[in-house]
């Protein structure tokens, strides 16, 4: 089992989860659609080459953003992330991936 948490603008919230669990992610025994999130800030500045989704190239850009943590089973794990990365509207998207020890 994975933990995938990640960080998202509230715009692309939901949209973001929809395809993580169309993807197998957030299932917990007899539950689906499991996830954790809470508000905060992130920043960023789009260097030169990007093509950002907020702000412009060499400006420091705060937006606020979720933070999102769901399970995702071993076999799932890599659809999970191309579904992320392809349902999330930054170039670059900031995620995270843990493998979870059963005690």
């Amino acid at each position: 089992m994975y933990k995938l948490c990640y960080f998202v603008p509230s715009t692309h919230l939901e949209q973001t989860k929809t395809a993580l669990f169309a993807a197998g992610a957030g299932r917990i025994g007899d539950y689906d659609c499991c996830a954790w999130q809470c508000p905060g800030q992130g920043q960023f500045r789009p260097l030169d080459g990007s093509r950002p989704f907020l702000g412009q190239q060499g400006t420091l850009e705060v937006v606020e953003e979720y933070k999102v943590e769901l399970v995702c089973e071993d076999g799932l794990i890599r659809d999970a992330v191309k579904a992320l990365r392809a349902s999330h509207p930054y170039e670059e998207p900031a995620y995270e991936v843990y493998r979870l020890e059963s005690l």
